[in-house]
């Protein structure tokens, strides 16, 4: 579900870049805020696999030692990736200027483009691995440790964005793991933030 996440949010944002006005600070900081999150969550997510997951598969999978090196190998290159998008992101957040918001909008699709290549192999070919050697309550462990990284105010919108294209079965399996104070304050105001939150950043009327 969170690959998802990072499949909608690159090529979106570099469409909010594109049609971002020339010289708005304020827009290109409500843009540049976001896409700075879902950086964040990628060097997160791939963290947590580069110290707790990799390690594991590697001493219980032989066979997958080509496999695991290509994830690692393909990790880096999304990261170098980012830190393109990064270096253009603070110009862009600097100034708005239409010549750096292209690039960078080019930038973010060219990440999109190598962190797609990468997330297709690992559906593909660690999860089911991972469905054979990860016990549920080391994939749990994983989901936690990276969680960890994040601020507590970041969880509301980590979790409407994986909810945002839930399917009904998604969502009653992923609320269905959530304790119940989390799910009381999802609905209670969590479901509205997020929806004011989502309005800022894609420039829609409040």
């Amino acid at each position: 579900m969170i690959h998802r996440v990072f499949r909608r949010e690159f090529p979106r944002v570099a469409q909010l870049i594109d049609g971002a006005p020339a010289g708005d600070l304020g827009r290109a900081e409500d843009i540049a805020a976001h896409l700075e999150f879902v950086l964040t969550e990628v060097a997160h997510h791939h963290h947590g696999e580069d110290e707790y997951l990799w390690p594991k598969l590697l001493a219980r999978v032989k066979v997958g030692t080509g496999l695991i090196h290509r994830m690692r190998t393909q990790h880096v290159a999304v990261t170098e990736a980012g830190q393109r998008v990064t270096a253009l992101l603070a110009q862009w957040r600097r100034t708005a200027a239409v010549s750096v918001a292209s690039e960078l909008a080019q930038a973010l699709r060219e990440l999109s483009s190598v962190l797609g290549e990468h997330l297709d192999e690992e559906e593909a070919s660690v999860l089911p691995l991972v469905v054979e050697n990860i016990t549920v309550a080391e994939w749990a462990e994983l989901g936690e440790l990276t969680m960890a990284r994040f601020p507590r105010g970041a969880l509301v919108t980590m979790l409407g964005q994986v909810l945002e294209e839930a399917t009904k079965a998604d969502r009653a399996l992923f609320f269905g793991k959530l304790p119940p104070p989390a799910r009381l304050a999802w609905r209670l105001y969590g479901r509205r933030r997020y929806a004011r939150y989502t309005r800022r950043v894609r420039g829609e009327a409040v």
